[in-house]
């Protein structure tokens, strides 16, 4: 078999997607690279032990100069990979991984596998090597290669990349947080103060002027001016336009920013450099949420502040179990930062495509929020308005009251929502149940609705909560049920455990009716110091998938999922109707789950030694 012909359809591949094009500003190179930088990586990874290695093709960029795609050919496509990947001078797929391995010291590294002497044994792998990680992912499962920008947009869009920037986001808002914090200013003040500069900052005057103002004080008036004046481009009621200036205007008075201009210019450099760039490149996060969230943390009053932020991945799950699209018109009674809104808005935009026009129409009549807090209601509206929100249709009130105000010109279609919820001490709370409702009952015949409330709302036989279970069947259709996992809402420091529901507005429940009832207790996510509940281990994108799909096609799968027909007095979650097969289970297995639960509860005894129901059970 001769590799040559290989190289050569490889080659051939890489020259009609524009990779030889001149004035493209890419560099193909074979074996050996006249970068040093990558050549000494390239020095001790040889396939056969010590020595210099020689991949068949290495390939850069000018316009991105931390991404490199290395490939890898064999000519026999039965050495395509071994079963251990350790046979790095035999095989394409082991081979390749090796030079990432080398590679990812420095870049980000996409490394391809090639084998096959034809076009129809050609085998092509593709991996993903992220810069100091341990280890290459599978990734895109395709037998072509493309052109090097849309191998790059894959990429910065790729889960794998968002993990990786996440991480370093989450990192900077710890570093952030602490800086702020030394300086005295205060929790709620810190995420009025990101996102007045991020909304400051897309706007070009202050962008370039910011770094030669002459004072702090001067500095502090022309960040006014300009969040003043983005705020008045967003078509916000004047009294509203007030509240939001008066939630901002801490800055022309604080001292932490007045007092030391070189800090208040190196804030301003630093925010531009780590928070504005992840949002240009994941667009539709609530960042301001996910740093509001991060800020307040380490407060001893959080809870009382209101914010308990949609976990990112849950909240574009609400999207897709609502089958969001262009034509939906979303509505969230209780929106927070909006990051539910954002989510939805992210797959109105993907199901529009390219056309701006549908975009625009989204972004300026199908997207609705109320927000009772002022100082909750700032961030939302701050947040709509860094997504590229024209109108800004989030509204300051009482969903109870002003509701029907909000969504009179254009019904919704879909609602979602994570309600406040109640205070057990709070007597004059209202029921999670209580905003559902609200929720329906705004939205069209035949939408649907998807809230997540605490579990108490779905298992209570009797009282307030089943009350309004009844009130809500008699008007609207229960679809599904959703068991949580128990720690979801462990980064906003809140422990309540969770169901997600699912309706259908303005269909009465009808009698005889099953209810699907899923066990969504795990969903990939894990604890660690520092970065809270991430999706470490790369597990979400196949559990969301498993999840979506057993819930389209109401599959009843043992242990997971189960139809059952219910009424207001019954449970309503999967827990109660699931059986178990005890068989299954020895003594190492009923060992460990009493070592876990022992473990949880001793792990938020430490978390909140104020928790009295959890000192009980210790």
């Amino acid at each position: 078999m001769n590799e040559r012909k290989t190289e050569d359809i490889v080659e051939g591949r890489l020259r009609k997607n524009g990779y030889y094009q001149p004035g493209s500003g890419i560099t193909v190179e074979k074996q050996k690279s006249d970068s040093p930088r990558i050549q000494k990586m390239l020095d001790t990874a040889s396939k056969k032990g010590p020595g210099v290695g020689m991949p068949e093709f290495l390939i850069r960029a000018s316009a991105f100069p931390n991404f490199i795609i290395v490939i890898e050919c064999k000519a026999d496509p039965r050495k395509h990979e071994s079963a251990t990947r350790d046979k790095y001078g035999t095989h394409a797929v082991d081979g390749v991984l090796l030079y990432a391995s080398h590679l990812a010291k420095d870049f980000d590294v996409l490394a391809i596998a090639v084998s096959g002497e034809d076009e129809k044994s050609l085998r092509i792998s593709h991996f993903l090597h992220l810069q100091g990680t341990d280890k290459a992912v599978d990734w895109l499962e395709a037998r072509e290669i493309v052109s090097f920008i849309d191998y790059y947009e894959a990429f910065i869009h790729s889960d794998a990349k968002f993990r990786q920037d996440y991480n370093a986001l989450l990192d900077y808002s710890r570093s952030l947080n602490n800086e702020l914090q030394a300086r005295k200013v205060t929790e709620a003040e810190r995420g009025f103060l990101i996102s007045g500069i991020l909304i400051a900052l897309q706007n070009e005057a202050f962008l370039k002027s910011y770094q030669v103002q002459r004072t702090a004080k001067q500095l502090a008036a022309s960040l006014l001016a300009t969040i003043r004046a983005e705020f008045d481009g967003a078509d916000i009621l004047q009294d509203r336009r007030d509240d939001l200036n008066q939630a901002f205007s801490f800055i022309s008075h604080s001292p932490a920013l007045l007092d030391d201009r070189d800090f208040f210019v190196s804030l301003i450099r630093g925010i531009d450099e780590n928070i504005n760039i992840f949002m240009r490149t994941h667009e539709y996060y609530d960042t301001i949420g996910q740093f509001y969230v991060e800020f307040l943390r380490y407060a001893n009053n959080d809870k009382g502040l209101g914010i308990v932020l949609t976990p990112h991945h849950v909240a574009e799950l609400f999207a897709e179990l609502a089958d969001v699209n262009k034509d939906s018109v979303v509505f969230d009674n209780c929106c927070g930062t909006s990051g539910l809104l954002i989510a939805a808005m992210k797959a109105m935009i993907i199901d529009a495509g390219p056309d701006k026009a549908i975009q625009k129409r989204i972004k300026e009549h199908q997207l609705y929020g109320i927000e009772f807090q002022p100082k909750i209601y700032a961030l939302a509206v701050s947040n709509m308005i860094l997504h590229g929100d024209g109108k800004t249709n989030i509204y300051r009130g009482d969903c109870f009251t002003d509701a029907s105000h909000v969504v009179s010109k254009n019904r919704p279609t879909v609602g979602l929502l994570n309600p406040t919820y109640k205070n057990k001490t709070a007597k004059d709370d209202r029921e999670e149940l209580e905003f559902v409702l609200n929720n329906l009952d705004c939205i069209t015949q035949g939408g649907k609705s998807v809230a997540i409330v605490p579990i108490t709302c779905a298992t209570a036989p009797s009282g307030a909560i089943s009350t309004w279970k009844e009130t809500i069947l008699s008007r609207h259709t229960l679809e599904a049920v959703m068991s949580m996992p128990v720690e979801l809402f462990h980064n906003s420091k809140t422990t309540v455990v969770t169901c997600i529901m699912v309706f259908t507005a303005y269909r009465p429940h009808p009698k005889g009716k099953k209810t699907w009832f899923g066990y969504w207790r795990d969903d990939g996510f894990i604890k660690s110091k520092h970065r809270g509940r991430t999706d470490k281990n790369d597990q979400w994108s196949r559990i969301k998938k498993i999840w979506v799909n057993a819930y389209r096609n109401r599959d009843v799968i043992d242990g997971f999922s189960v139809m059952r027909e219910v009424g207001a007095r019954d449970e309503w979650c999967a827990e109660a109707y699931l059986s178990t097969n005890y068989g299954d289970i020895d003594s190492t297995m009923l060992s460990n789950a009493v070592k876990r639960h022992v473990i949880g509860k001793i792990m938020k005894r430490y978390e909140d030694p104020t928790d009295n129901e959890v000192n009980q059970d210790v």
